[in-house]
């Protein structure tokens, strides 16, 4: 049996001895290397965190003491210490493991939320609680990354934690886990400063220093504090680091740095920080993202941030054959750009997941990674649109949701024209919850002026992202899945208002339903369509095309038909179809509207197609919806129709 066989909890973990550890270090290098190359997911981040995770849980005793993972995809590590080897196949996988952490799995998980850079606040809150309820041996242990440091949430948290003053002073431990790295290397002003921890004169004397200082330490609380701080202040005229004088004017005690690698040095810093009785203490970790795997240090792009199924000894996948729409954007963009001056590119540290890495290559000093702060992104492209310039931002759909207020109060309310590129809307897939794109129709149905296109295909995204552009005075939203784009579906013609006729009903025939599909559900709303015309029932399909507002055709073409069918990917309550019944009750009409989107709850993990089923929008499902809400006498009629046929 090896180590990693052997654990069932950390208390495990903690009766290793020092060789006993680095050899379990290695086994769960090999293991998740070997695991995650078959199932996909974050390995990178898992691989650089593999002795400071081990570090934590043989210093604090987990659940007792509570550790938050910011973001959560670097806690592969955590699982596997706390008892869930054996479910590690499952990862991601539908009814499987996680991809981050989960309270339906362990106690040893409290924070699922997989959105960065809140973690500190999350520990605020719990350290806060602890104190006032007189549990002060139970301390709070906050792993956030540099990236996600990028975050203002994280300063806000910063600027809370170092004013209180309160006494007994709060059980709380910061651990920054830098790796220079998000997705890409971390950029800012935070991010020069510790960069500046890495150089040969500044970092290597530090680290050096604090191993000694950590080996020869041996006294508790307050006092070995003390001497660390003062030891490290005499260096300061040699090596000056700049974000120690910053958290010592924050008033956060500071220990560090510490290499991240190194087990003994991680454990006696933990366990310092860990005594400590004077308040917040600060624990920087330097590490390497893909630490012990040749392939993944050695990949410039994202060091496997995220990786599909790969070879677990070179770490090359096959290559996909298809086009994403991620790519085809990526190209558009790129040739909007070349045509168009003043088209500026912001994301959120996202460059190279949202297809912007073309752009950054060709035009350089027109791309803006702000960090991970997606309110500020927004609300410094409203400045961009005011300078005169048009700014693209560029963020996955379920990030859109940080920036809400900036989008209503800083670009919708000063009418300025900013282009929001929503990737990964609607359902995503295996990263579970909060990685599904399904609330940004309804959060933006309410921003005034808003107009939102979701392209059915590459050669209507193309095409509406140019439509977006040209918008000057209010925001425009362009919206699409992840994945494959698949083959253009042609319309039958198009409207003045822009809406496609992708299929008529047959002349002569009677107007049953109208299927309103709403970006990429085109390809289901035919083959709705034909399982309808085997019951005698026609089918009129449109896409139309920006779909926030709705066109003012829908809603005439909905006066000729028995039943509206909105097929959309996004949440029912304040989705399209929920506008289309309101545009109609406005209009008069007694026209019924089915409204086939996602449930207003959590979805879980899986491929897109399992949750699609389980949610209710596959062909059986939907067909059958229709029938049963159809007036009975269209469904008899249509039924005698098909019978005679036959």
């Amino acid at each position: 049996m090896t180590f990693l066989e052997s654990l069932g909890s950390p208390a495990d973990l903690r009766r290793l001895d020092a060789s006993e550890c680095d050899v379990l270090a290695k086994e769960i290098r090999d293991y998740l290397i070997t695991t995650v190359s078959g199932t996909g997911g974050h390995l990178g981040p898992n691989l650089g965190v593999v002795e400071l995770t081990m570090g934590l849980h043989r210093t604090f005793e987990s659940p007792r003491d509570t550790i938050i993972f910011d973001v959560g995809h670097q806690a592969y590590v955590h699982k596997l210490l706390t008892g869930r080897r054996e479910e590690f196949s499952t990862l991601r996988q539908r009814d499987g493991l996680s991809g981050y952490p989960s309270r339906t799995e362990s106690d040893h998980d409290v924070v699922e939320n997989s959105h960065a850079s809140a973690s500190l606040s999350w520990a605020d809150g719990i350290a806060k609680a602890r104190q006032l309820t007189g549990e002060r041996d139970r301390h709070v242990v906050a792993v956030i990354g540099d990236g996600a440091l990028t975050g203002g949430m994280a300063w806000e948290a910063l600027n809370t934690i170092a004013a209180d003053t309160s006494t007994p002073p709060r059980r709380l431990v910061i651990v920054v886990n830098d790796n220079g790295r998000s997705y890409a290397p971390t950029v800012g002003g935070f991010a020069a400063h510790l960069d500046e921890l890495r150089t040969l004169s500044g970092y290597e004397k530090l680290l050096s220093w604090g191993k000694e200082t950590l080996r020869q330490s041996g006294r508790p609380g307050r006092a070995a504090y003390s001497a660390i701080h003062g030891v490290k202040r005499g260096l300061k005229d040699m090596v000056s680091p700049p974000e120690t004088g910053m958290f010592d004017e924050l008033g956060i005690k500071y220990l560090g740095p510490v290499d991240g690698h190194d087990l003994p040095s991680v454990e006696k810093a933990l366990q310092l920080a860990k005594q400590f009785d004077g308040g917040p203490v600060i624990v920087h970790m330097i590490t390497q993202k893909g630490h012990g795997f040749d392939p993944a240090v050695n990949d410039d792009a994202d060091q496997f941030h995220s990786v599909g199924v790969i070879d677990p000894v070179t770490g090359k996948s096959t290559p996909s054959k298809s086009t994403s729409w991620t790519s085809v954007f990526g190209t558009e963009i790129c040739e909007i750009a070349e045509e168009r001056k003043d088209i500026v590119a912001v994301t959120a540290a996202m460059l190279l997941p949202v297809g912007l890495a073309k752009f950054a290559e060709e035009f350089p000093d027109r791309v803006f990674d702000v960090g991970i702060a997606e309110q500020h992104a927004v609300a410094s492209a409203a400045g961009l649109s005011f300078g005169g310039l048009h700014p693209v931002v560029c963020i996955y759909s379920t990030f859109l949701s940080r920036a809400f207020d900036q989008v209503l109060m800083d670009v919708a309310l000063h009418r300025q024209g900013v282009t929001f590129v929503l990737d990964r809307a609607g359902i995503t897939g295996p990263d579970g919850a909060s990685h599904h794109g399904i609330w940004d129709i309804a959060m933006l149905r309410v921003v005034p002026g808003l107009r939102l296109a979701a392209p059915r295909d590459a050669a209507r995204l193309t095409e509406e992202l140019r439509e977006a552009v040209t918008v000057e005075d209010a925001p425009t939203v362009v919206r699409f899945p992840r994945g494959s784009v698949g083959a253009d579906i042609p319309a039958l013609r198009r409207l003045d208002d822009g809406v496609d006729i992708l299929r008529e009903r047959p002349t002569g025939s009677e107007s049953h339903v109208l299927i309103v599909s709403v970006g990429p559900f085109a390809r289901l709303a035919g083959d709705v369509a034909d399982r309808l015309a085997e019951q005698g029932l026609s089918a009129t399909i449109i896409d139309p095309r920006w779909v926030l507002p709705v066109p003012e055709s829908v809603i005439g073409l909905a006066a000729a038909h028995s039943l509206v069918a909105v097929l959309e990917d996004g949440v029912k309550i304040g989705g399209i179809g929920s506008q289309i019944r309101s545009d109609l009750r406005e209009a008069d009409s007694r026209i019924g509207v089915l409204e086939l989107g996602v449930p207003d709850e959590f979805l879980p993990q899986g491929t897109r197609e399992e949750i699609l089923t389980e949610v209710g929008l596959d062909v059986d499902t939907i067909v059958s919806e229709i029938l049963r809400a159809l007036p009975a006498e269209v469904a008899d009629r249509a039924d005698q129709s098909a019978r005679r046929a036959v």
